[in-house]
């Protein structure tokens, strides 16, 4: 390994490199790479999630005292954008898991910001029931033409997990000849951005 990397003018760091055992696994880039019963399976790093559910409980506390809408807005921003790094490996547990820790974290924030009301009042002054969802975190605002609507709190949850399909091997961009395969991997990748099935 040495060597094929000196050839190409690359060296390997002896403090970064760390050898182990695919059934013990190991983390990169927020990921945790580990075999299962034999079988290699990819979620977010344990770690990674710490971090991430510790930022966003910092995000809670700093607006202590602002606009519901404002927390709803900057929690949507980090919520969605965590979710979609994750949600090509095997992360639905997870997901549920960083939507429940937000709720607690939320659940907290009501009873710092109204010490004197009930849980009955926090409740229904800030979350509201949509489908089979019974506690949706959410704040009353206006929309582009005035009209009242609700702002909700994204759920990881919800977001599907959509597995990454590999390219072909021999499937080259600028050949004709695959001209329509690539259009039909462009059409899929705007239907799962968009939320629609492929």
């Amino acid at each position: 390994m040495v060597a094929f990397l000196k050839e190409r003018g690359l060296e390997l760091s002896e403090e970064k490199t760390h050898i182990t055992h695919i059934k013990d696994g190991f983390d990169f880039l927020g990921f945790n790479v580990r075999k299962y019963s034999g079988k290699m399976l990819i979620k977010p790093s344990k770690a990674a999630v710490k971090r991430f559910l510790d930022d966003i409980r910092e995000l809670i506390k700093s607006i202590a005292t602002g606009r519901t809408a404002e927390l709803i807005r900057r929690l949507n921003i980090k919520l969605s954008g965590w979710a979609n790094y994750y949600r090509h490996v095997v992360a639905k547990r997870t997901f549920a898991y960083v939507d429940t820790q937000v709720f607690r974290a939320l659940w907290a924030w009501t009873k710092r910001r109204h010490p004197n009301k009930s849980a009955q009042w926090k409740k229904n002054r800030y979350f509201r029931h949509v489908g089979l969802q019974q506690w949706v975190f959410f704040a009353k605002v206006r929309d582009e033409f005035g009209r009242l609507t609700c702002l909700d709190l994204f759920s990881a949850e919800s977001l599907p997990i959509v597995r990454h399909v590999k390219v072909q091997a021999d499937a080259i961009p600028y050949d004709p000849a695959y001209t329509d395969y690539f259009a039909a991997r462009a059409r899929r990748r705007r239907q799962v951005r968009s939320g629609a099935k492929a």
